[in-house]
């Protein structure tokens, strides 16, 4: 169970401005404000959480032991720990845990670190630099603000890793290990090297004149996806103890399906193949049927490559199901936040089933070939939803699909 939501984003630094923002479609991308870029920057937009305030959980004194990624992720954590309403002062530490991952993680202290170092020498490294840039960082600081002393773990699975920190936090549930972890992910990868990176394997969108306009699932004017920032942690618990305690109970995650491409370390399988499988696979976990589906949060990114490889798993997957369900990629909005986007996908699909309102993809004016599915474009849906999937899939053939259904009380 889903009982407590806390996110980072670009469109709303909390649950409740997060799921406004994407229910009305605004976008937050903008031109890139974390540093300073000359003409020869071919990348100059990306999705800022610029509204976020650090400082309204952490002090000046935390921050300077904390990279950016992981303060977010504190950050949301304490949002959801707050929405939860579990007193962490009681009971046992130890049945309650944490796993929250990354994708690069500090990203942002390494290039500080190595900026300083080639500078001005070893000497001014600062003595902080490799608890703030390891991946792990969010996770270990969370449990210690939290005093989550149980299961503790990072994935570091590309784009997928948010999804898998849920799915594996799931089976910890399942088996018994734990009562209550906290889940998600978190990235702040806007800097001089990602963006370039990124740029030079011509995957980002160039469309600078038009930013919030530049990440367009499945259209076919799509030119890469833009790069984001942001962080979403959610709680989830063993459902006797939720209702126990009579908690506010989002969803119900009900299915995790994972698989590899064992294709290309950075481009997807062209069929779709890996994604099919991880989407069966978290369909059959789940014990329900393909057309009891009602919506899929894709991972959407807006690169040519990886809406075809999703569109034509969907398709084989689904059949004629395909065309009665619903699928929208939240990511038009968000832009793509790499090892965060499983968490924050994940937390605005158990919204949109708790609320019946699919959010729309925005900029989806002209659908590529063969993308002729309900994409939800341009306007949110409403509609009655009973079951979801999530998906999300990473460089080097990661793929994730968690299967998340409405609570009926029962």
């Amino acid at each position: 169970m889903f009982t407590g939501l806390g996110a980072v984003t670009d469109v709303g630094v909390t649950v409740p401005t997060l799921w406004e923002s994407v229910v009305e479609g605004r976008s937050g991308v903008g031109p890139i404000t974390a540093f300073e870029q000359g003409p020869e920057w071919t990348v100059r937009i990306g999705g800022e959480a610029s509204d976020w305030d650090p400082l309204e959980c952490l002090d000046t004194r935390d921050l300077k032991r904390m990279d950016r990624f992981c303060a977010m992720a504190v950050y949301a954590a304490l949002e959801a720990a707050n929405d939860c309403g579990i007193d962490l002062d009681k009971g046992d530490p130890y049945r309650r845990g944490v796993v929250v991952g990354s994708g690069v993680g500090g990203i942002l202290t390494i290039e500080t670190g190595h900026a300083l170092l080639i500078k001005y020498g070893p000497r001014k490294v600062s003595p902080f630099t490799v608890p703030k840039l390891m991946i792990n960082a969010a996770a270990g600081s969370v449990s210690i603000r939290l005093n989550l002393r149980g299961a503790n773990s990072a994935p570091a699975t590309a784009c997928a890793t948010g999804a898998h920190a849920i799915g594996n936090a799931l089976r910890l549930i399942q088996r018994g290990d734990a009562d209550v972890m906290f889940a998600g992910g978190a990235e702040a990868a806007i800097t001089p090297l990602c963006i370039s990176s990124f740029s030079a394997m011509k995957a980002l969108s160039v469309r600078n004149d038009d930013p919030q306009r530049a990440s367009r699932p499945f259209d076919r004017d799509r030119d890469g996806f833009v790069l984001a920032e942001g962080a979403a942690i959610l709680v989830l618990e063993e459902l006797e103890q939720a209702k126990d305690r009579g908690a506010t109970i989002y969803a119900e995650i009900t299915g995790f399906g994972s698989s590899g491409d064992a294709y290309h370390i950075a481009a997807p399988e062209p069929t779709g193949y890996g994604a099919l499988r991880a989407m069966k696979a978290a369909i059959a976990d789940a014990g329900i049927n393909p057309d009891q589906v009602d919506y899929i949060n894709a991972h959407g990114t807006s690169t040519p490559l990886g809406d075809a490889a999703e569109v034509q798993a969907v398709k084989q997957l689904f059949g004629d199901h395909a065309r009665t369900l619903v699928m929208s990629s939240t990511k038009s909005m968000t832009g793509h936040t790499l090892g965060a986007a499983g968490g924050i996908e994940s937390l605005i699909t158990a919204l949109a089933v708790r609320n019946g309102i699919v959010p729309p993809t925005i900029n989806l004016d002209n659908p590529d070939d063969g993308f002729d599915l309900d994409f939800a474009a341009n306007t949110a849906q409403e509609r009655p939803l009973q079951l979801a999937l999530n998906n999300s899939f990473g460089f080097g053939g990661h793929n994730v699909c968690l299967a998340i259904r409405r609570y009926g009380g029962d």
